[in-house]
């Protein structure tokens, strides 16, 4: 996931996006709003080159094993619960392709998240949206979603060996008194 953030991320704080896609800027529809839809346009190429490939090269495979001595018709009027196909399917993966899945999925998303950076150009800088200090606050917002997709990465690769060697109990209390030391300015 964090993979996935950190290219989306990046691609949403580059301002020069929209020249990958020329027709999308107009009079009507300014730098940023052209980025915005350069954002989408890449999204959708994304998800629907994923789903193609997904409902091309995976194949169906029955999840339910032949009871001895049941007949072929026993066996095929056997209902399987649709979670439960589900579930084994993605216990059955190899993990490097549900890794990529993951990975392409989050790059995916990253335009409907990047509203997020919207917020801190009006809010936070105080910007319209053809001002510098909304395009600062825009660029800010996007690096603090790609520190904090850097951080889940990190924080992901750590956690197991973290505690393994500290113990589960340990490292759960040790994390929620940092939580709360966190929060603390926030009643200043």
């Amino acid at each position: 996931m964090a993979v996935g953030n950190v290219l989306g991320y990046a691609a949403g704080s580059f301002n020069k996006l929209h020249k990958l896609f020329p027709f999308v800027q107009t009079k009507a529809c300014d730098v940023y709003c052209a980025n915005l839809k350069s954002c989408f346009m890449i999204s959708i190429a994304l998800l629907s080159t994923l789903t193609i490939l997904a409902l091309t090269f995976v194949r169906e495979m029955a999840f339910s094993r032949k009871e001895p001595g049941e007949t072929d018709q026993e066996h095929d009027d056997k209902k399987i619960p649709f979670f439960g196909e589900i579930f084994g399917a993605i216990k059955n993966l190899p993990m490097m392709i549900l890794l990529l899945v993951t990975c392409l999925n989050r790059i995916a998303w990253f335009p409907f998240i990047l509203f997020d950076t919207d917020w801190m150009g009006r809010e936070v800088h105080g910007g319209e949206v053809e001002d510098k200090l909304y395009d600062k606050g825009v660029h800010a917002g996007a690096m603090g979603l790609l520190i904090d997709s850097v951080v889940l990465g990190l924080t992901s690769v750590s956690i197991e060996p973290l505690a393994r060697r500290i113990g589960v109990k340990r490292l759960w209390g040790d994390v929620n008194s940092f939580l709360q030391i966190a929060w603390l300015p926030l009643f200043s």
